[in-house]
């Protein structure tokens, strides 16, 4: 894997992570019992883009690790997943 290959596959990684980091433990103004004006109850009450963007750092860090690792270390490889036998060699 090359460092461009790494670089989009940790991009790709976070923005994975950041999806699912971002629902969790969220209070809605709904929940809350206090819905500013013009806002819906369903906004949250208070967002930390910091806080979730740490904490989706140091997840996606981990993952993109052990993705590099498998990669790199050859355990699964593109023949390994190929359904339609379209990445065989020439005979």
């Amino acid at each position: 894997m090359n460092w461009f290959s790494a670089i989009i596959l940790l991009a790709v990684t976070w923005w994975l992570v950041f999806f699912i980091v971002l629902p969790l433990r969220l209070v809605t103004q709904g929940e809350d019992g206090k819905v500013e004006h013009g806002t819906t109850a369903s906004s949250p009450a208070s967002f930390s883009f910091r806080r979730k963007a740490k904490i989706t750092t140091i997840w996606a860090l981990l993952i993109w690790a052990g993705l590099c690792a498998i990669i790199v270390s050859g355990v699964i490889t593109l023949q390994d997943i190929d359904l339609f036998h379209r990445f065989n060699p020439p005979h």
